[in-house]
């Protein structure tokens, strides 16, 4: 498969300057699940600067209604 990187940039939402997975979406994924997280796609930007994506976070994210 095609990897859509250019595309995907276009619409990453990753805040970390020095990310070398931004819009490399399979990547990017595998690393986070990794650490029990998700990336930061899933998350409202205001939500994603604080860098918590946690499992948790993510769920009481849902809970409020604010994803």
């Amino acid at each position: 498969m095609e990897c859509k990187q250019s595309r995907n940039v276009k619409v990453c939402n990753c805040s970390y300057g020095g990310c070398s997975r931004k819009g490399v979406c399979c990547d990017c994924l595998q690393y986070h699940l990794g650490m029990r997280e998700l990336p930061a796609c899933f998350f409202p930007e205001a939500e994603e600067r604080t860098y918590n994506r946690t499992f948790e976070k993510f769920a009481e994210l849902v809970k409020n209604k604010k994803v």
